[in-house]
């Protein structure tokens, strides 16, 4: 008996390790095909939690996108009409697994850009100006965003709509991001706020305004 569930164990594992490399979306797939465009050697794992609006879904070149992502453009799969260019995701790209990336305007991902796991990036949110109607009916505005080339964005971040971040930024794992984040810098919190910036000639340095708040805040 124990043999019998050892042979069958394996041959689950091993199916689904096949399912698993015969799914992913690779260039030339017909799933690839439906992508607005699709670079050559980047991979979408399979499988995928959410994917709808692949029309205007741009990918570069040797990008990898974990398993169990959204990638989503419009407000659902019977969308007729899509931003020509919603999601835009850079060269050698690392999205992690579980990232969920909605857009319904602009969401751009610049080159080099390496994301954690369970990452959220959206560029719209929900509305509450009616008190009478249901917070999940509401739509509310759509806001690009931006993430410059060369920056990392931890575990578990959120990128809130209207964001801008800058080139070769860290952001810190769990950081709820929104506004502008400037070139070389990192970030961290909730909300997020600069901690760190880099000056030529000095180097990596705590940001001064963070560390004065820092101690008037030892100081109460």
């Amino acid at each position: 008996m124990l043999s019998a569930r050892r042979v069958a164990n394996a041959a689950v594992h091993l199916a689904w390790r096949r399912l698993q490399r015969v799914g992913d979306i690779g260039p030339h797939t017909r799933a690839a095909d439906r992508f607005g465009s699709f670079g050559e050697g980047s991979c979408v794992g399979f499988p995928l939690d959410t994917l709808y609006g692949e029309s205007a879904i741009h990918i570069g070149v040797e990008t990898l996108i974990g398993r169990q992502c959204t990638l989503a453009v419009g407000y659902g799969p019977t969308q007729q009409v899509l931003p020509a260019r919603g999601l835009v995701i850079g060269d050698r790209c690392v999205i992690g697994a579980r990232a969920c990336i909605t857009a319904h305007s602009s969401i751009e991902i610049g080159d080099d850009v390496w994301f954690g796991k369970d990452v959220f990036v959206s560029d719209a949110s929900h509305g509450y100006q009616d008190p009478e109607t249901p917070i999940g009916r509401q739509f509310g505005s759509h806001q690009p965003v931006s993430i410059g080339s060369g920056s990392w964005i931890g575990h578990g971040a959120i990128i809130l709509p209207g964001t801008t971040i800058g080139r070769n930024v860290v952001v810190a794992a769990g950081s709820v991001v929104r506004g502008v984040v400037p070139d070389l810098s990192v970030v961290a919190g909730v909300p997020a706020r600069v901690v760190r910036t880099y000056a030529p000639g000095t180097g990596w340095a705590r940001d001064a305004a963070t560390a004065a708040s820092t101690a008037g805040s030892a100081a109460l």
